[in-house]
């Protein structure tokens, strides 16, 4: 590692993607980490030219601050700026961004070399508003990069730096005033959040169903007044079946057509197109306006709240698109559901509320820690299940989910749950349409047959994952014939969907429709439209149409999540569990009713239903969620809120335990993490309990040879211009000298970037050729030279390299760590980002273990930094960034 010139570094390094062409846009995202001027304009910094800090340290006993009088114990005097004489730091406006070229930015690398009075601005080091914590520590942030992880104990530290702060300037009563206001803040958020969920969730309900029947007719002003505006349900409200509605009139009949083959035929066309149009809509809408609006949203939120930054992902643009596609995309009766969009939908709430506060908006952590909660009321909409909805975001979502993060999210639940009951869209008083009662309870020979449906359940879902995995894989080759063209691939999906689903009765229903009638008891259907509940011979017709119809849906459902269009999995997989365990009731039903003396119903009364089908259905629907997500706690609450029925949970807890155990079989990951795995993101799950090789961690990173280092001195603007043009990396280390390689810190290359723009502003103006410097330089001249020790992580986590892979990669789950540093015995010995550590872990790495250069580099005939393992050679899915 030696050089013949001080500019000379290394070669090679862990950090892989180039940095986004939007990275230096003032205005590119909705949920950009707002940098506020006094985080980063202080207007003095504590390191002066001699090293020292501010006034010096004194070991002098201070004098103890006079006693405060009865009355400013509760009123701070107006003439006092601080409690200890400091002076109050000025705040600019909320939001203000700071740009290199602004005037105001002089101050940020002038500061810490000019020279001072010694016994001015003296700061007590033991106020928490004297000092910049960051400067000898963390370094100065300007936020971060688009596809890069957060650094959560950074912005832990800065959240508690900041009550302390508040906490100081503002004694007496007004000061407590102002405690109380900035600790509501997440609850108006939450609160917030509640009422707009519930009334968009009864908007998509009302708007979906109205659409969905217009699939096959009209209302209109025949015998009851009924109006264009209304679905099937409202307009034949107060009749006894829709045979008798003579309000509600298909397309056949408004066209004067009454024979039974013209009708059938015009209504088939009518279904189709109108079926191809909503669906080609809700892809276009995507496709033009949002295309993070696709999909149910599930995965890119673990990731986020895993602590990625994906931007524009939870913005207006994304919430106004995913609301309006989900009314299309429901109503056009394609395999998906609104449930899984529903979660996206809180979360782009919430994100739009919390830009009103300051005090979240601008901390990362705390922004995951209320999306949580937020996420919760997505789910409690979904199902009409607040509990269920809590453990959903705690058991599916969460990465971080303390205590009171809990308490905020079923807050945000039982407001968003209050609010869809207060609009009621069903007229019913339940919240989802298939909320059903039972009338009976279950029998112990039953459980045999409970135990087979979860074992489907588990096979379903297997199933489903790998199917589901392969067309994403075949979508995104150049083989598929759709390749690039999503907005027509969605009108062939939907196409062959509504081809298939029209002549068969139970799939001609809307989703959650056909849930409905497949959970309800026969004795509560009043009209049997879909030819459900039938008797004798003909129940065999009824299961034989089931059947078809649960082998058709699996196949749509699988085809149609992934498309450019907002889709949920989760109600799919219900109809689908809901149609085999409606079959394993009817068999079980038959057998009874034509075998009642055999010994296995013996405790069955006479006169009187034993076996209930519509029960089944309800285990089945259990399993199939739990086989697709692998969820179980929050499956079997949210099935009991449906249900009501406690006298079930026993039965469901057994359905979703076989079904896990089963699923788990072939393959641990349920469907939202295959997602994450197959989009790249650098997620680690911290729930993971996965082994890991039993090597030592300097096996597995990149190594000080391969690394661009920065050394402490002989650098110029130019050169560290030239070195960020040359190399796209996140960041680097920064050493004494090669020879030595001391670690001194690490520098990200947004700040280093930012801090030399500021250098030359036209506020400055420093020269190409000025000499900039990461270590104290006593006989540097302050107006001649630049300090970069400001924008420095003095203080990264680092290890021995001698330490175990495990250790580390606790290190990286347990303290959601971007970076790690390995030293022997404080000399730099390698580095490992998260995403080296998350390619590692997925991608198999662990057969490569050993290689000299470390397994993270890939050579390539350009640039050896060119294209590492973490960049996609594809420029749509620039996520694979680095991450440093």
């Amino acid at each position: 590692m030696s050089s013949s010139s001080p500019n000379q570094h290394g070669h090679a390094t862990s950090s892989r993607s180039p940095l986004s062409a939007s990275a230096e846009d003032a205005d590119r995202s909705d949920d950009e980490l707002e940098i506020q001027r006094d985080e980063l304009l202080a207007e003095e910094d504590p390191l002066h030219e001699n090293g020292g800090l501010s006034g010096g340290v004194s070991f002098k006993r201070q004098q103890k601050a006079a006693q405060p009088s009865f009355a400013s114990r509760f009123l701070p005097s107006p003439f006092s700026r601080s409690r200890n004489g400091t002076p109050a730091r000025t705040h600019t406006p909320d939001g203000a961004r700071v740009r290199p070229d602004d005037p105001s930015t002089a101050t940020t690398l002038s500061d810490p070399n000019q020279p001072t009075d010694a016994g001015e601005g003296l700061q007590d080091t033991k106020d928490a508003s004297g000092l910049d914590w960051y400067v000898e520590g963390p370094g100065r942030r300007v936020g971060y990069d688009d596809l890069t992880a957060i650094d959560w104990i950074y912005e832990y530290n800065k959240e508690r730096t900041r009550l302390r702060q508040l906490a100081s300037n503002a004694p007496g009563l007004l000061g407590q005033l102002k405690l109380f206001a900035d600790a509501s803040q997440v609850w108006w958020v939450l609160v917030a959040t509640g009422i707009a969920v519930g009334g968009i969730a009864a908007g998509i309900d009302v708007a979906s169903d109205w659409m969905g029947d217009l699939k096959q007719g009209v209302c209109s002003n025949v015998e009851n007044g009924g109006r264009f505006y209304l679905s099937r349900p409202f307009c034949c409200w107060g009749t006894n079946s829709f045979a008798e509605c003579h309000d509600w009139r298909t397309w056949s009949s408004r066209m004067g057509v009454h024979n039974k083959g013209g009708s059938y035929i015009i209504e088939y066309i009518f279904f189709v197109c109108l079926s191809v149009l909503f669906a080609a809509c809700a892809s276009l809408l995507v496709n033009k306006y949002s295309l993070y609006a696709k999909q149910s949203g599930i995965p890119e939120i673990k990731t986020v709240l895993g602590g990625f930054v994906i931007r524009r992902f939870l913005g207006a643009w994304t919430l106004v698109v995913k609301s309006l596609g989900l009314c299309l995309a429901v109503a056009s009766g394609m395999w998906l559901g609104k449930e899984g969009p529903l979660v996206h939908v809180a979360c782009c709430c919430a994100n739009l509320f919390m830009k009103l506060f300051d005090g979240i908006n601008g901390n990362e952590a705390r922004k995951r820690e209320t999306l949580s909660a937020a996420a919760a009321s997505g789910i409690s909409v979904a199902f009409g299940s607040p509990i269920g909805g809590v453990l959903f975001s705690l058991e599916q979502l969460s990465y971080y989910f303390p205590d009171k993060t809990m308490w905020a999210s079923f807050v945000c639940a039982m407001v968003a749950a209050v609010t869809l009951q207060a609009f009621d869209p069903f007229r019913t008083g339940n919240l989802v349409l298939y909320q059903v009662t039972y009338h009976s309870g279950w029998h112990a020979f039953e459980l045999i047959p409970f135990a087979i449906i979860g074992i489907i359940g588990g096979l379903y879902g297997a199933m489903f994952i790998k199917v589901n995995m392969r067309v994403a894989q075949w979508r995104a080759s150049p083989s598929n014939p759709f390749y690039k063209r999503p907005v027509l691939e969605v009108a062939v999906v939907a196409l062959i969907t509504a081809l298939i689903s029209f002549p068969v009765t139970f799939l001609r229903a809307q989703s959650s429709e056909l849930v409905e009638y497949l959970f309800a008891e026969c004795r509560d259907i009043q009209d049997d439209y879909l030819g459900l509940c039938k008797a004798g011979i003909a129940n065999t017709g009824v299961i034989f149409i089931l059947l078809i119809s649960a082998m058709i849906g699996f196949v749509l459902a699988t085809i149609t999540f992934g498309l450019q269009i907002p889709a949920g999995i989760l109600l799919p997989s219900m109809v689908v569990g809901a149609l085999y365990g409606r079959v394993v009731g009817l068999i079980v039903e038959v057998w009874q009713r034509e075998h009642p003396n055999f010994i296995a119903f013996a405790s069955c009364e006479p006169d009187i239903p034993c076996v209930t089908p519509g029960t089944y259905a309800v285990i089945g629907a259990a399993s199939a969620l739990a086989g697709a997500t692998r969820m179980t706690v929050s499956i079997v609450v949210i099935m009991f809120e449906l249900t009501g029925a406690l006298t079930y949970v026993l039965p469901i807890m057994i359905a979703v335990m076989l079904s896990k155990w089963v699923g788990d079989a072939f393959g641990k990951r349920g469907i939202y993490e295959s997602w994450i795995h197959f989009q790249g993101y650098p997620f680690l799950d911290n729930k993971d309990d996965a082994p890991v090789p039993d090597v030592p961690v300097a096996q597995i990173m990149t190594r000080f040879d391969d690394l661009i280092c920065i050394t402490a001195t002989g650098h110029t603007i130019e050169s560290l211009r030239n070195l960020l043009r040359e190399h796209r990396f996140r960041g680097f280390p920064v050493v004494d000298d090669l020879r030595e390689a001391t670690l001194l810190g690490y520098i990200s290359r947004t700040e280093l970037q930012f801090a030399l723009d500021s250098a030359g502003s036209a506020s400055r103006s420093l020269p190409e050729t000025t000499e900039c410097y990461f270590q104290h330089q006593p006989l540097a001249d302050p107006t001649a030279t630049l300090d970069l020790r400001p924008w420095m992580d003095q203080t990264p986590i680092t290890l021995s390299s001698r330490t175990s892979f495990q250790l580390t990669k606790d290190m990286f789950e347990k303290l959601g760590l971007r970076y790690v540093i390995f030293t022997d015995r404080g000399a730099l010995a390698g580095l490992l980002t998260k995403k080296d550590l998350w390619y590692v872990l997925n991608e198999g790495e662990a057969g490569r273990v050993g290689n000299g250069a470390g397994v993270l580099r890939e050579e390539t005939d350009g640039r050896d930094d060119e294209r590492g393992l973490l960049y996609s050679q594809d420029n749509d899915r620039d996520s694979r960034g680095g991450e440093g």
